[in-house]
């Protein structure tokens, strides 16, 4: 993989958000990458639970001050960096004060779903891409971890697609159980056709649940990875039957050469 540029959009990266099976692969796989001399970036949500004086977040003016339009909203977009420690990883921080202030990740304190996570997720797919256009950086592949980030593949399909930075670049996602129960805004799909999205290519949308959710993900990517052990077997048809490629489930020992040899696969 020398040289070979990766970006990966996660929901959740260790070490800034608590460790599950999300946040560690979207650590494990970059520094794996990282260690074999391929050029990678991460991008996550600025989240208000990440402590910005301990992991020393600092906004990067240069790529700030844009405003991005969500459901014909202008919301301006703020971007932080920081490294992680002993690994030479920078990470980029998608922020925003209405999406991201608040003190938790997904739902409130009693485990309800923010009614506006369908917006955070237009916003941060749109924010990673514009950031990554200003930085000039072309990624071979780029990797989506975790349902907030699962927008970014329709996005480069329908929204981006005349974007010549990115012509040649492949989108693979892996597929989790890490999830969410019940239903996003009813009006999530109303919201993604805004953009120029087909209301074809949007259709499991009309019940916004999680499973069709990263359906409509599956369908905009060109590759797909398993990433829990026993996943839901409603999500393994629907991969088996997308016709994309996909790489089965790897434990953590044998994921390197594994995800190395289907990155190979997609250059």
């Amino acid at each position: 993989m020398e040289d070979k540029r990766i970006l990966y959009v996660s929901s959740e990266v260790v070490p800034y958000l608590a460790e599950n099976e999300v946040s560690l692969m979207s650590y494990d796989v970059p520094k794996m990458i990282n260690d074999q001399g391929g050029q990678i970036r991460i991008f996550m949500p600025r989240y208000g639970n990440i402590n910005e004086r301990r992991h020393q977040l600092h906004e990067v003016i240069r790529l700030s001050g844009m405003n991005l339009v969500v459901n014909d909203v202008d919301m301006p977009l703020i971007i932080k960096v920081a490294s992680i420690p002993k690994e030479r990883i920078q990470v980029y921080f998608i922020d925003n004060d209405e999406y991201f202030k608040r003190k938790s990740t997904f739902t409130d304190e009693e485990g309800v779903l923010y009614p506006d996570n369908d917006e955070r997720a237009i916003f941060f797919a749109k924010g990673v891409v514009e950031t990554v256009k200003k930085l000039n950086w072309v990624p071979d592949i780029i990797h989506v971890h975790g349902w907030l980030a699962s927008m970014l593949p329709v996005y480069m399909k329908h929204f981006y697609k005349h974007e010549a930075l990115f012509s040649d670049t492949k989108i693979v996602t892996s597929v989790y159980n890490s999830g969410f129960e019940g239903l996003l805004d009813k009006e999530a799909i109303e919201k993604i056709k805004f953009d120029g999205v087909p209301a074809a290519s949007l259709a499991p949308l009309a019940e916004p649940n999680y499973q069709n959710w990263m359906e409509v993900a599956i369908a905009h990517s060109d590759a797909v990875i398993v990433g829990s052990e026993d996943l839901d077997g409603g999500l393994t048809k629907i991969i088996a039957s997308s016709g994309k490629p996909f790489l089965p489930f790897t434990p953590k020992e044998a994921f390197a050469e594994a995800y190395i040899s289907f990155y190979k696969q997609m250059l």
